[in-house]
């Protein structure tokens, strides 16, 4: 009897130490767009810890998309286009978290209006991070305003770097594919909004965390609890913005409190409800939704 309760107390020990064992390290790699500030929120809250979460945070959209090809981060947050990119390559890609959709943060500004950009004989110069969504709002912004035939130069440069940019310092008509919170400061550097997702793009950008089937299988646990508290992160923002903008803020530049306010209304929430004209919309784009979360 003596030895089998040592035999019962020594198995009891070793399943609780097996249960214990901490879950493997899981990598997602994200950019400063307002959409992914629940993942920031996560982390200042020590949640990611927790889960043995690290986040890995990079200032461009192309930046973001290498990272993860080249095996540096398990699990990405991007939109269709980084998917697109990266499919041929990894068959069993899939979006498992989705975060929101553009109503007007992916936007198109120029020095001039959109009758100066017709209307002129110069080249146009056009700055963006061509890797990435950007392109494709631009070929999109060119083709609706019979543009595609104008002399353009591509810049290819990081959101951290046309940031930084003056209207009154250029020469020629200039075009900038940016998105909220970069568009903040470039609007008061003297750029003009001439189109967004909100309008004057027929385009939908979504947003959604990508990984592996295989990657998911073996982080199941931690992309269930992270899908929780990135829905937690959400409530907390609209019952307490002030308290959830305090903890984003080392994230988003230097974005004011009532600037962070007006770009959350350049989004749309999708985390807990896709709607089914959505769910059909992105199936005529080849990107499946029976595995989110």
């Amino acid at each position: 009897m003596y030895k089998f309760f040592l035999f019962t107390l020594s198995l009891v020990l070793l399943l609780n130490s097996c249960s214990s064992t901490p879950p493997k390290k899981l990598k997602i790699s994200t950019t400063t767009w307002i959409g992914y500030t629940p993942l920031f929120y996560a982390k200042e809250k020590g949640w990611l810890k927790k889960l043995n979460i690290k986040l890995l945070n990079v200032s461009s959209l192309s930046e973001n998309l290498y990272l993860y090809k080249d095996g540096n981060s398990d699990a990405y947050v991007g939109t269709q286009y980084e998917y697109s990119i990266l499919k041929p390559l990894q068959p069993t890609l899939m979006p498992v978290i989705s975060f929101d959709r553009s109503n007007g943060g992916d936007i198109i500004l120029a020095n001039t209006t959109l009758k100066g950009l017709k209307n002129t004989k110069k080249t146009i110069d056009a700055y963006l991070e061509i890797d990435s969504i950007n392109t494709i709002l631009l070929e999109n912004f060119l083709q609706l305003h019979q543009l595609q035939n104008k002399k353009i130069n591509y810049i290819n440069k990081p959101q951290i770097e046309i940031a930084s940019l003056k209207a009154t310092s250029l020469s020629r008509p200039t075009i900038i594919v940016t998105y909220t919170p970069y568009n903040i400061d470039l609007i008061r550097d003297g750029f003009t909004e001439i189109a967004s997702t909100k309008n004057s793009l027929d385009l939908l950008v979504i947003d959604f965390m990508f990984t592996t089937q295989q990657v998911y299988t073996k982080h199941r646990h931690q992309f269930t609890q992270l899908k929780t508290l990135i829905d937690k992160s959400i409530v907390n923002l609209h019952n307490d913005p002030k308290e959830f903008y305090a903890k984003i803020k080392p994230y988003i530049l230097e974005l004011s409190y009532d600037d962070f306010l007006h770009s959350l209304d350049t989004i749309i929430w999708i985390n807990t409800q896709i709607s089914k004209e959505l769910k059909a919309t992105l199936s005529t784009m080849n990107i499946p939704t029976k595995d989110l979360l």
